[in-house]
């Protein structure tokens, strides 16, 4: 029989890697694609403070790494107009 744990640590291990490849795929298309934000055009605050609240939670969860965390509320807070 194999070891529960073992087997729990690969899970584990494979739904890293699978996170790794969907954040790098986001960012090849993201870096591809052209701006397509007008900055004249008005923005959603409620929707991107959502956003960033649920960014927020998500950081204390720990399912997104710090650096992932950075990249993302930068995105998100350069949206807003302060």
């Amino acid at each position: 029989m194999s070891n529960p744990r073992i087997n729990k640590r690969q899970r584990e291990l494979d739904k890293k890697a699978r996170a790794d490849r969907k954040r790098e795929r986001r960012i090849e298309r993201v870096a591809d694609a052209p701006e397509t934000r007008d900055p004249s055009a008005p923005v959603d605050e409620q929707r991107t403070l959502a956003a960033l609240a649920k960014l927020h939670e998500a950081y204390e969860a720990h399912t997104i790494s710090f650096e992932d965390f950075e990249t993302a509320k930068q995105e998100l807070t350069s949206q807003l107009d302060i």
